[in-house]
Parts: structure tokens; sequence; C-alpha cells
């Protein structure tokens, strides 16, 4: 090989070496710039997180992945407090004076099956008045199947309340009294439970929310209204009488009483005596057998557009129309005049009530209300009250409701 040769191969081998050194260099930022790429392009990572979600931790499924046997809160609360609701059967004889044998009525006995719950441990039991009227004595079944007679030491027919006494040995029977809460702190929308024997299945629960509290329900067997009542969509149906409506904390919130329906059978609203009234009204019954309810002694209305313009009163004006004024009773007493119709029966003048103690009156649910709750027999109540046009207060002196 002669020197040109040698120059040539020593050029060569020189172009060689470059170009392996830049393709090693290009090769090694290639491969850092696609590095780079991968961990900085959010498009790409957030494409990743659709197609693979992220996995929830496993805490969030521990109840149904780890413990599949694990109760639900309402299956606790039912097993606290099933032993202390009691199915009660009561047997009424009936007189049938159209069918007449021997010269005499035809006499019938009849069952009637409701619901109730242990009020203390000394045996008493709390339902309503209309599972056990008529009866004095009563059979108390417990959950375990154990029967008890029980007899009635206390009615109140106004209030629908009612108080039984076991009078058998019941040693052997643990008594688990359930606490009453105050009715007074319920919401629209609380969840709560009824426990009772609907169409006589025992130790039956159902759930619902409360729908409105402080209504007004009609007692037409004892003429007057229950103040304060709490509306349900919490399924209750014949049998359920008697039993506890319950919050989540197990605690009796009222006495599942009464349902509104065209079929006699659940419609979806039901009604439950509040459990402040059961407070105010139980003791006195087991103490005295019965309870004497504040009484004013008037039947009133609400005013409407309609009858504010025949008392020449503003469309909007609140109050209760007096309509008729009980002979000798509390209000008659106390001067209080009762609506006055001309020939035609068109309403002349009336008084309207529009404040008790201070409290402004802008219904019959109102009055009612505030004389349950807050008065007593005996009571002095100041009343303001519209007659033709001026306001004049009026002090009357609440007596006993008359029994029916």
């Amino acid at each position: 090989m002669n020197s040109r040769e040698k120059v040539l191969v020593g050029i060569i081998a020189a172009l060689v070496l470059v170009a392996a050194a830049g393709f090693a260099t290009n090769f090694g930022f290639t491969n850092k710039i696609t590095t780079q790429t991968k961990t900085t392009d959010t498009p790409q990572t957030k494409l990743a997180d659709e197609l693979t979600p992220t996995p929830q931790p496993k805490l969030q499924y521990a109840a149904i992945s780890d413990n599949p046997n694990q109760k639900s809160p309402l299956t606790i609360l039912f097993k606290n407090v099933e032993n202390s609701v009691v199915q009660i059967t009561s047997k009424v004889s009936t007189v049938n004076n159209n069918i007449i044998i021997n010269g005499s009525p035809m006499e019938s006995e009849s069952s009637r099956l409701g619901s109730g719950f242990v009020y203390d441990s000394n045996g008493r039991i709390v339902t309503n008045n209309h599972v056990v009227e008529g009866a004095q004595i009563v059979d108390v079944r417990f959950v375990d199947g154990n029967i008890y007679s029980a007899k009635v030491v206390g009615t109140d027919p106004f209030n629908d309340i009612a108080v039984l006494q076991i009078t058998d040995d019941f040693t052997d029977e643990t008594l688990t009294p359930l606490p009453l809460a105050n009715s007074d702190d319920l919401e629209v929308g609380q969840q709560i439970v009824a426990i009772g024997n609907p169409f006589g299945l025992s130790d039956t629960m159902t759930t619902g929310i409360i729908s409105q509290v402080g209504r007004l329900l009609p007692n037409r067997e004892a003429g007057f209204s229950i103040s304060g009542v709490i509306q349900t969509d919490t399924a209750i149906n014949p049998g359920n009488s008697g039993g506890p409506m319950l919050n989540l904390n197990g605690q009796v919130i009222g006495i599942n009483t009464a349902i509104q329906s065209t079929t006699g059978e659940f419609s979806g609203i039901g009604f439950a005596v509040p459990s402040n009234t059961i407070k105010r009204v139980v003791p006195d019954l087991i103490e005295k057998g019965h309870y004497d309810n504040p009484w004013l002694g008037v039947s009133g209305t609400s005013l409407t557009p309609d009858i504010s313009k025949q008392l020449g009163l503003p469309k909007n004006y609140h109050g209760v129309i007096v309509t008729t004024v009980v002979k000798d009773g509390p209000a008659q007493k106390a001067g209080i005049k009762e609506a006055v119709y001309n020939a035609d029966k068109e309403l002349r003048g009336a008084d309207v009530i529009i404040q008790l103690d201070g409290k402004e009156i802008r219904d019959i649910d109102d009055l009612i209300l505030y004389l349950a709750q807050n008065k007593s027999v005996g009571d002095h109540v100041t009343l303001k009250i519209n007659r033709d046009g001026k306001t004049i207060d009026v002090s009357a002196e609440l007596g006993a409701r008359p029994s029916k």
C-alpha cells in the first residue's frame, strides 16, 4: 500500500468513528426526549385514567366485601326493641237491639286485635284507647309467645291513649321499657320505623319518613280532634294501632293510631299521637285512671277570605271564628259570643279569636294545639278577640273537657 492509499484509509476510518459517535449521541438524545414526553404529556395521562379507573379504597366497601354478614342499622334497631312490643287481644261484648231472642236483645262477643309497648318494668303497657275500649281484661302477647292477662287501668279517649297493667306473674319475662323521645324535635323527612301486628302478622316492622308534624286529627268517636299529630308514609294497617313509632335510636316518638284511606287499608298517609302527649297523659292515667283535658268550651273554624269579607275584615285576616259557645262553659262565663246569622243564614257577626296569651292564632289548629300542650284545667288564659271590628281582651278559666 502506497502513501496515498494509506491517507485514504485513514480518512475513511476517521469518518467512520465520527459517524459512530454521532449515532450514539443522537440515540441517547432521542431516548431522553421520549422518556420526558411519557412523564409530562398530560393528555395521555388523562386518557389512561379514563381507560383504567383508579380503584376505590378498600375500606369503603369493607362492610360488603369483607363482612357480608354485617347487620344494617334497622336490623339492629329491630332486635333491640322487638321484645318490648306486644300484641293485644281484647274481647268486647255487643248488644244487637235489632234482633230479639226470648224477649232480650241478642248479645255477641267479638275480638279486637292491636299492638302496644312496654312503658315500665312494673308491667304497664301503653296502647290506643280504641284498641281496648269497652274491655276490662285483655290478653298481652310477647314476641317469645308468652301470653299474660292485663287489666285496663286508665283511658283517655280524647287523645286515644290507654294504659294496661299485667295482672299475671310476669317474673319470668324480661320487661324492657321503651324510652320516650321529645317529639317537638321531629323534622319532616326524618326516617322512622313502626312496629306492630298488622292484620295479625305479629312482630312486623315497616319504615318510612315523617311527612309532616303538628297535624290535627279529628276523633269522631270522642267528638274532638287530637292535636300535634305526626303524619307519616310508613305503612300502618289494622292491627298496628297502639304500637310504637320509633326514631333510629329506638326511642318512641309516637303511637300509631290511624290512617287516611278510602279502602280501610294503608294508602300512604298514617298518623301517630306524639310522644310528648304520652308523657303528659300517661302519668295521670296510671294515678287517676283518666286525664283532664283543658277545655275552653267553644267550637270554631278558621277564617276564610269569604268569611272575612262578610265580617268586614281584610281578605287575609287570620283567626278563629267562634261558631258555637257551650252553655255554662268557660267561654260563656268569660263573655265570649258565638256567631249570629240572619233569617237567610247569612253571617251577621261573630267573635274572632286572634291571640291566646299573646300568641298569634292563625287557625283552629293553633288554638287547639296551644291549649293541649301548654295549659291545664284551672289555668287562666287571655284571649284577644276581634268583635265588630274592634279588639278586646277577655280572660277565661279553663275547665275539664266533659266526657262523651
